[in-house]
């Protein structure tokens, strides 16, 4: 009777496979901190939004994630050499033994693929751009997300909601200390904007 397959050994992941797994938790990683960037620049801010202000965070972000899988392949390499001189029962998780090598090996050069490929994208600018572009999108998915359910709040009928007046004085505080200087912030670079269009013309 043939073996089902849930008796057979899982196929160890090529290394081009986890190479690709790891440049996309990378980017979802720096896309990440750009949202939150924007959010607090453009959003918050009331700053102007261009992608040409944000290739540079966009990029130093990547460098650091090379940095760090580089780190990782270099720690990898010592636990390797170490682990060849070994030959006795494991202790733990990371105590390696020569049987171990193999993987180091692997795991190491995995590291040093995704570090050269992080950093062939910093240098990268159509893919810089990519990134702000995808970022800038996520800040506006969550801002957007965020208005609905300000607006289907302030929508509610007070007969309907028992806690109505807990949570008019709620939204009233959330008013007065987000929304009204987010709205001041905003009308003073339109001012602003506006006084530096009519000097130019002047």
């Amino acid at each position: 009777m043939a073996n089902s397959a849930r008796d057979e050994p899982a196929k160890r992941p090529k290394l081009t496979e986890v190479v690709e797994e790891g440049l996309y938790i990378a980017a979802a990683a720096t896309r990440l901190l750009l949202k939150n960037r924007i959010l607090v620049e453009v959003i918050a801010g009331g700053e102007d939004f261009e992608i040409e202000h944000f290739k540079p965070q966009a990029r130093e972000a990547l460098i650091s994630l090379a940095v760090e899988a580089e780190t990782d392949a270099d720690r990898t390499h010592r636990e390797k050499k170490l682990a060849s001189r070994r030959f006795s029962d494991s202790d733990g998780t990371h105590d390696y033994r020569s049987r171990d090598v193999r993987n180091l090996r692997r795991r190491r050069r995995q590291s040093l693929k995704i570090a050269k490929a992080l950093r062939e994208r910093a240098d990268d600018d159509a893919e810089l751009a990519e990134l702000v572009e995808a970022a800038r999108e996520a800040a506006w998915a969550e801002v957007s997300r965020n208005i609905d359910s300000t607006l289907r709040i302030e929508a509610a009928r007070p007969d309907l909601e028992p806690d109505y007046g807990k949570m008019r004085a709620a939204r009233m505080q959330s008013l007065r200390l987000v929304d009204l200087p987010r709205l001041s912030a905003r009308k003073r670079h339109m001012e602003s904007a506006r006084q530096s269009e009519a000097s130019e013309e002047s």
